[in-house]
């Protein structure tokens, strides 16, 4: 038997719904934009149904997952208030911010009834993010002190 690809597995937009979603990004100035099916997610830098992020929106479908839409509204979270307005598409390429991002889209997971730090450290997995200690979890649990620091000093944790 065929096992099937774990990134089908991941939990997207439609198994949570968009009202808790929305109402996490509003928190941080954000606006959730529903895309319809099968329309391009503007603002997406890796296509397909990975959220995109413009200015201080977050466009995902039904089909993204959950982690891509936390991460990419995290890019928007830890960039000073200034900078999110010229955002469009590709918000850093500081590893830094990159590093506080995935961090706090993990701390955030918990915010999301049904998600959760666990499931999402698990999709983070099965999509393919890759972390010096070999899985997410390990990464959040021992090796993520700067990124901590990083949203301490913001006050975002």
């Amino acid at each position: 038997m065929i096992s099937p690809d774990p990134s089908t597995l991941v939990l997207r937009l439609a198994d949570i719904g968009d009202e808790a979603p929305a109402a996490l990004l509003a928190r941080y100035g954000l606006t959730l934009q529903h895309v319809a099916d099968g329309e391009p997610i503007p603002g997406s830098y890796w296509g397909d149904e990975e959220a995109g992020i413009i200015g201080c929106t977050v466009h995902a479908r039904a089909d993204t997952p959950v982690h891509s839409l936390l991460h990419e509204a995290c890019h928007l979270i830890v960039l000073p208030s200034e900078r999110r307005a010229q955002v469009h598409t590709d918000a850093t390429d500081s590893v830094e911010e990159e590093d506080a991002t995935c961090y706090l889209q993990i701390v955030l997971a918990d915010e999301l009834p049904g998600v959760g730090r666990h499931r999402l450290m698990a999709d983070m997995d099965a999509w393919g993010y890759t972390f010096r200690l070999g899985s997410t979890r390990a990464w959040f649990e021992q090796d993520a002190e700067n990124a901590r620091a990083f949203l301490a000093e913001r006050k975002l944790l």
